[in-house]
């Protein structure tokens, strides 16, 4: 193991303590708690948790392994957990689908206009670029109770959108809808807050990148 990798696996299992404490705080009283080690945990209806329009990140052709996160834009936590998520895609390319779903929590002022923003950037195949730009300047805009929508306008122009479309797809009630409809799908399936991960179905809440992999390692072994 180079010096390199050893320093990124220590600043990884940093950041996972980090997203452990935010979770922790973001999680609404007696929410549901998930585990690693759940085999005999309850699998999450497959027609609910990933439904037809939902968004893949990255596909795994053998759809063997599959793992969602049910996600706030305006979550500390959930832009704490985003490098950590990004490296598993690449450690796990064409091996697990990844899979993003909308979970705004209300008292985020900014959370649902984001959200859409990412939803109407998808329909100009650009959810990637705008779902990494959220994250990458939520400092700028999140835990703030005034608009920035006019600094997610400002996102798409600098991505190259068609602005007209853009703020059609925006604003179109479809947009809001699709956005309520992931919100729906994770209350049902007990998500209380952000980030909540379901790997091939079960909850998971690992501890440490290590217990990340060591759950997906074992599903492609199965």
């Amino acid at each position: 193991m180079t010096k390199n990798f050893k320093i990124s696996l220590a600043l990884v299992a940093g950041v996972l303590a980090v997203v452990a404490a935010l979770l922790a705080a973001n999680r609404s009283p007696g929410g549901d708690t998930a585990t690693t080690d759940a085999d005999d945990a309850p699998t999450a209806p497959a027609s609910v948790l990933v439904r037809e329009n939902s968004h893949r990140l990255s596909t795994a052709p053998d759809g063997k392994v599959t793992l969602v996160e049910f996600l706030d834009l305006e979550c500390e936590a959930c832009r704490a957990a985003y490098p950590i998520v990004e490296q598993l895609r690449e450690e796990y390319a064409g091996q697990v689908t990844f899979v993003l779903r909308y979970f705004p929590i209300p008292s985020h002022r900014n959370a649902e206009p984001a959200a859409r923003a990412v939803e109407a950037a998808a329909a100009q195949d650009r959810l990637e670029d705008m779902y990494r730009m959220m994250y990458e300047t939520q400092e700028e805009w999140g835990d703030q109770q005034e608009s920035h929508e006019d600094t997610f306008r400002g996102f798409a122009e600098e991505l190259g959108l068609d602005m007209a479309r853009f703020e059609a797809d925006w604003n179109d009630p479809a947009t809001a809808e699709r956005v309520a409809l992931d919100q729906q799908d994770g209350l049902m399936l007990g998500v209380r807050g952000t980030p909540t991960f379901f790997l091939n179905g079960r909850l998971l809440n690992p501890g440490s990148y290590e217990e990340f992999t060591e759950a997906i390692d074992a599903e492609l072994a199965r």
